[in-house]
């Protein structure tokens, strides 16, 4: 394949690796007169045996979730220059990062000194930070995919492309197996369940444990042997292998390593916090790829954004003008949805959700904020912010709409619940598993009600229940998450019949969690 060019740009030179989706290879931008990497992915082989349809969807899928992980701007993340797809191919073109992974990094300096384990976590949280403020979980956090470059700073590889074969948080492969790589995977992500930040903290819990004991945590002959590992088994305190360790990193590694999600740090941020007085204090490096450089003139993770669940207004265009501006007074609404609809048909999301945002306050100020005017943008404002991945704006207007609908047609009405679901939905891919789980619980006994003599089609309600079982095994009640799952099989088979998709994937789903708790 040497010598194939993508997209009629991008021509191959040498393979660095490649696994049973797709290939990696050093590439070289004939516009840009550059070097980059290039992901090659195979979405026959992602989708499996569901055909041409699931094919195209992870296809579509792709193109979104790029976009999302392309509004994270941070200097220890690879960055994307490009995506679409070559004929059957998707391809991800990235910059190229000289170094060395961090499993080699590991294997040339045995033991690792442990100054330097902190200062690679440290770096990894400044990373997660930024990641987990879009919102985005990375999912397969692991050595392979962490590279020390020569000045010692750490860069994380293939952001969202974990995400893009599994954004939605139910789904599992088509062999059944959730995404990621068992060694550094959190028992609710072995489990099937809803992951979240949460999610990778125990993924760098699983990392930083390697770097110190020089193995991880959990191994075993078996993918399910390890995965039974992660859920039923305590981890060795690593200062039984390396007594120089400090104690209060042994007991980071120890609570980023909780089996309950609710029992790890917080946030990355937190753990940051946790890292920052056993960093190294000025003094010469050792060398390159010294990952102890960087803090020479040390750098914390930039600004918690989601502890303020407030974005940067918009940037009004041309179109939609600041309705504050005296040469302004009464902007062209009409002429803004119609641009608007027309960047949605081209596929131009992030261009509609400015005009949105910037032309609400316009429009409010002239049709009043109850008029339904307003409410239709402040609806299609709230779904285009999901359709963007853009859940921590998307989830206040949600609220807002949910509310004002409650008010003037009751907590019953189909829009109301609509909105409400949505919002839980929000919650879940922002990482709040118990917040959503309360949503979910919330809106289901409307739709159980609507459909519970199954004279109609129950798939909002079985989907909901679906979720529910996932979010109770984020929590860690697994219980009550094959529970309710094992429940909804029964009346998925009784209405849809047992070869339908959805008892077909519980079935799947539920060997799964059983192979895993008998190891």
């Amino acid at each position: 394949m040497t010598g194939r060019v993508i997209a009629g740009r991008y021509e191959l030179a040498t393979i660095l690796g490649q696994g049973g989706m797709g290939q990696v290879w050093t590439a070289y931008d004939r516009r840009l007169d550059r070097r980059v990497a290039v992901k090659l992915l195979r979405p026959d082989r992602v989708a499996g045996p569901t055909g041409s349809d699931a094919a195209d969807e992870l296809r579509r899928r792709f193109v979104r979730e790029c976009r999302v992980t392309a509004q994270v701007d941070h200097p220890g993340l690879v960055t994307v220059h490009d995506a679409g797809n070559d004929a059957d191919d998707l391809f991800l073109v990235m910059q190229y990062v000289e170094g060395a992974d961090l499993a080699d990094h590991l294997a040339e300096h045995d033991p690792y000194p442990w100054p330097w384990a902190v200062a690679v976590a440290a770096q990894l949280c400044a990373v997660l930070s930024a990641v987990h403020a879009v919102p985005i979980v990375h999912r397969d956090l692991k050595p392979r995919n962490v590279m020390v470059r020569p000045d010692g700073t750490v860069t994380v590889l293939d952001l969202g492309v974990a995400s893009v074969l599994d954004t939605d948080t139910t789904r599992l492969t088509h062999t059944g197996s959730p995404i990621g790589s068992p060694a550094y995977m959190a028992p609710e992500q072995a489990m099937g369940g809803a992951v979240g930040p949460y999610t990778d903290l125990y993924a760098l819990g699983v990392l930083l444990h390697e770097l110190l004991s020089g193995d991880v945590p959990f191994a075993g002959s078996t993918a399910l042997g390890v995965l039974h590992r992660h859920l039923y088994e305590p981890p060795l305190p690593v200062r039984h292998l390396r007594a120089e360790v400090p104690a209060q990193l042994e007991a980071l590694v120890l609570r980023l390593l909780s089996k309950d999600p609710q029992a790890r740090p917080a946030s990355a941020q937190e753990v940051y916090e946790t890292l920052a007085p056993l960093l190294p204090a000025r003094g010469a490096p050792a060398g390159p790829l010294d990952p102890t450089r960087p803090f020479l003139r040390p750098h914390a993770p930039w600004p918690d954004r989601a502890a303020a669940d407030r974005a940067p207004a918009p940037v009004a265009r041309p179109s939609a003008p600041d309705p504050r501006s005296p040469a302004h007074a009464r902007p062209d609404v009409a002429r803004a949805v119609d641009e608007v609809k027309q960047l949605l048909v081209e596929g131009r999301i992030t261009q509609a959700v400015d005009i949105l945002g910037g032309i609400l306050p316009a429009a409010a100020a002239e049709h009043g904020e109850h008029s339904p005017v307003v409410r239709i943008l402040r609806k299609q404002y709230a779904a285009t912010l999901m359709d963007d991945g853009q859940y921590r704006r998307a989830l206040p207007e949600l609220r807002r709409l949910a509310d004002d609908r409650t008010a003037g047609a009751g907590p019953a009405d189909a829009q109301t619940l609509q909105f409400r679901y949505d919002a839980a939905q929000c919650l879940e891919q922002l990482g709040e598993p118990a917040a959503a789980l309360a949503e979910y619980r919330a809106v289901l006994p409307y739709y159980e009600n609507t459909y519970g003599a199954f004279t109609s089609d129950p798939g909002r309600a079985f989907d909901i229940r679906h979720r529910i079982g996932h979010l109770l095994l984020a929590v860690g009640d697994h219980a009550a998450g094959r529970g309710q799952l094992q429940t909804l099989l029964y009346d998925a088979e009784r209405v849809y019949g047992p070869h339908h998709p959805l008892p077909v994937e519980l079935r799947r789903q539920l060997e799964h969690q059983r192979d895993v708790r008998g190891g």
